[in-house]
């Protein structure tokens, strides 16, 4: 049976999605034809909408509205605090923490030698400008601890302290409610290593 071709593009086009292999978008594309015309319609017409609606914040990169995201405009964020992050979802995660009240730097993305992707890719002429504003105190990089976000962290700290800029790393160790037994060997040591004295 061959299958439409309006059918296999939708197919294609959901394929572009992280974790989604060819048998996935398939089924999705026959949920949403069969089962879920509406929600299929919502769904065209609310990514429509975002891809006209939605710019980069031109101060800290991420997804907003306005040229200038709301979170910036803030005048009760610390202004003299700069936390780079790889993704809007990391900022959103550090942001449910209520630990932060700094300001951010989004990179969209993340060294990755293997799929192409260098220092210059992330065009990181505004975040070097933002942390040399004279405003900024401390530059918080909280990049993954994957290989790309290690050597993006690398990148990073090499290119602002080479500025005069003061810089910071996240710490990692074991997860709060994190039992030993189910920590990995590679975490333990960070977390042996990165011990504080405890007051009192």
């Amino acid at each position: 049976m061959t299958t439409p071709s309006s059918l296999e593009s939708l197919i294609e086009a959901l394929r572009c999605l992280p974790g989604v292999g060819p048998k996935s978008a398939q089924r999705m594309a026959y949920h949403l034809l069969q089962h879920d015309r509406p929600g299929a319609q919502r769904l065209a017409e609310s990514l429509q909408l975002a891809l006209t609606a939605l710019r980069h914040c031109q101060r800290c990169n991420t997804f907003t509205e306005l040229e200038i995201c709301p979170r910036c405009l803030s005048g009760k964020r610390d202004a003299g605090l700069l936390c780079v992050v790889e993704t809007p979802v990391d900022m959103n995660m550090l942001e449910q923490t209520h630990a932060y009240s700094g300001l951010y730097y989004v990179l969209m993305g993340r060294v990755s030698p293997l799929d192409g992707i260098g220092p210059a890719e992330l065009h990181l002429e505004r975040l070097l400008a933002r942390a040399c504003d004279g405003l900024v105190r401390e530059v918080i990089i909280a990049t993954n601890y994957t290989n790309e976000g290690e050597a993006t962290a690398h990148y990073l700290c090499e290119m602002l302290r080479s500025r005069g800029v003061s810089v910071s790393r996240i710490a990692r160790g074991v997860p709060v409610g994190g039992e030993l037994e189910y920590v990995d060997a590679g975490t333990l040591a960070q977390a042996l290593r990165e011990r504080r004295a405890l007051a009192g």
